[in-house]
């Protein structure tokens, strides 16, 4: 019977910090919790003045020579270090793709709102996908949905761009476009 190995990938997006009597290198350049230097020593008066000061010993830059290790509470630099990571994912700005779906058949009136629609997204910063789908009969005159879709967006301004050229695939017809800047 072969088995297989469960893989924990939820676990390797996390950074390990060694701890107390898991920092291997035989002397430490140690940070205080008031984040003064104490200066380089060697690993086992930097754990006694920790455990003096009921505080945890971690090693905050293994690869320097030697390692920075700070004089805290381990759950206390766990918090830090989890609003550090909420404060980078907020700053990150999420666009989305929105979809316009036309059809073969649509009405002026019916396109126009759907206009408005696209640059209501568009100035919000998102992505358009102006979409069409073809069905029956529709399938034969492919060349006059990728013009139908063409107008739409040469009627959209001037301040469009194309992030991607009308493409067929089979029967559905579609165009990326963003603002430019």
């Amino acid at each position: 019977m072969i088995r297989s190995r469960r893989r924990r990938s939820h676990e390797s997006d996390k950074k390990f910090f060694r701890i107390n009597e898991r920092i291997r290198a035989p002397k430490v350049l140690i940070i205080d919790e008031d984040g003064q230097h104490l200066g380089e020593m060697p690993i086992l008066k930097a754990l006694a003045i920790t455990r003096e000061k009921g505080l945890d010993l971690i090693e905050v830059s293994p690869k320097a020579q030697p390692p920075v290790c700070k004089i805290i509470n381990y759950g206390q630099f766990q918090y830090q270090q989890s609003r550090k990571l909420q404060a980078q994912k907020a700053q990150t700005k999420k666009l989305e793709t929105k979809v316009i779906r036309i059809s073969f058949k649509i009405g002026r009136h019916d396109l126009e709102l759907r206009q408005n629609q696209a640059k209501k997204f568009l100035e919000k910063g998102h992505k358009v996908s102006i979409e069409m789908i073809l069905r029956g009969r529709e399938r034969q005159h492919k060349y006059r949905a990728v013009d139908i879709i063409k107008d739409f967006i040469n009627s959209m301004g001037e301040n469009i761009k194309m992030e991607q050229m009308v493409k067929v695939q089979g029967g559905k017809i579609s165009s990326l476009i963003s603002l430019t800047k």
